[in-house]
């Protein structure tokens, strides 16, 4: 049996209960290495054989996990965050399917709920944002065309971009063209959960200037939108003059 599972956004301690106990029991551990914390191995038994994914092909992942499979041992298949956002679980999946190993997948809390955490913020503000639009610059690896940072900052809607730090020149410019203006709120937030974690705010213009200097180049999340700094209206859910299904309005 291999068990997929979301490692979290940093600490060791923000690992669900489920993925510790498969951690804690697994024969075999194959983690993202170079974003994984390595304390999270800590919850390894004795004997565990371990492998750092960073170093290996999806082909060399896979072997592992059939050699295991057929000794009847059971492998965990670290991933950092939550495995279904950029975690190249799909082509896994579809080689142990078509190995025939059983897979389950046990979710974690990602990087970009560890951001809003670290920015004591909420995505989704009343009259300011309905609208969380996870995405990336693209790189070396493209992204559909209609996917474009432009096409999706037309909507105005928050906006939160993974495996985008090293871009950022990419990103203000893709930005503003589908209509952010530069002085739109943003934030750089390195290492979310982390004991070095870096919360810098800044604004769409100031994206690069902010990143060059606090040394930041990679494992940052950036945030866009006005969540960020906006007045919001209060919530209609625990208003006095809002019925809900539990609560008669009493004014």
């Amino acid at each position: 049996m291999v068990h997929i599972v979301g490692a979290g956004c940093g600490a060791p301690d923000l690992i669900t209960l489920r993925g510790k106990r498969l951690l804690e029991e697994a024969d075999v551990i194959i983690y993202a290495g170079s974003l994984v914390n390595r304390e999270l191995l800590d919850y390894a038994k004795e004997g565990c054989e371990i492998h750092d994914s960073a170093k290996m092909t999806l082909e060399e992942t896979v072997t592992v996990m059939d050699a295991a499979e057929k000794a009847g041992k059971t492998t965990v298949r670290l991933h950092t965050g939550d495995p279904s956002l950029y975690g190249a679980i799909g082509e896994q999946m579809r080689e142990l399917n078509r190995l025939g190993i059983e897979y389950d997948i046990t979710p974690g809390v990602s990087s970009f709920a560890g951001a809003a955490a670290a920015l004591k913020t909420e995505y989704t503000l009343p009259d300011v944002s309905q609208t969380v639009i996870i995405s990336r610059a693209a790189g070396r690896t493209p992204v559909p065309e209609k996917e474009s940072l432009s096409a999706l900052a037309a909507h105005g809607a928050t906006m939160v971009l993974f495996l985008s730090a090293g871009l950022l020149d990419k990103v203000t410019e893709e930005l503003t063209a589908g209509g952010y203006s530069l002085d739109t709120p943003a934030a750089i937030v390195y290492k979310a959960s982390w004991d070095d974690e870096k919360v810098c705010r800044c604004t769409v213009g100031t994206l690069k200037q902010t990143a060059e200097e606090n040394g930041i180049t990679k494992t940052a999340l950036i945030t866009v939108g006005q969540f960020l700094e906006s007045e919001f209206t209060r919530s209609k859910l625990y208003d006095p003059g809002f019925s809900t299904e539990y609560r008669e309005a009493t004014k």
